[in-house]
């Protein structure tokens, strides 16, 4: 069970990437929850909303891509450590588009329930991620 809950993780990341949502739809559940606290955007309460969610990513990141650096699997959960990577072509919340590169690590971990998706918690270095773009100074 430990590697099929791995593969679902790494299809959603496929799904995400080829911006394929019924794909996404399938491998969560529909009441799917989404916890981060990094940026302070509401929450993701939903199927419906995670797809809301990544579309406007990917409108302010158009080339946005994920990779799947770690996977560890225990019980129900996958911990991942993904790499982001995408130009940032649109508003970002306030910031206008910068037209620069994020490049940027996080870590998500994912909980299985009846072989999808029921909930992710996702924390990265929101501060590290502005500097690249431009909207801080290095201290």
């Amino acid at each position: 069970m430990l590697q099929e809950n791995k593969l679902l993780v790494s299809a959603f990341v496929d799904a995400i990437n080829a911006q394929d949502w019924s794909r996404v739809l399938a491998l969560v559940a529909s009441d799917f929850a989404r916890h981060s606290t990094a940026a302070g955007e509401p929450g993701v309460r939903s199927a419906e909303d995670l797809v809301a969610f990544l579309k406007a990513e990917f409108a302010t990141f158009p080339d946005a891509t994920e990779t799947l650096l770690d996977l560890v699997a225990e019980g129900n959960k996958v911990a991942a450590r993904h790499q982001f990577h995408g130009t940032q072509l649109g508003p970002m919340g306030l910031f206008p588009p910068s037209g620069k590169v994020l490049n940027a690590s996080y870590i998500a971990i994912y909980r299985i329930e009846n072989q999808r998706i029921a909930e992710a918690w996702a924390e990265w270095d929101n501060l590290a991620g502005l500097k690249q773009l431009g909207y801080a100074n290095e201290a």
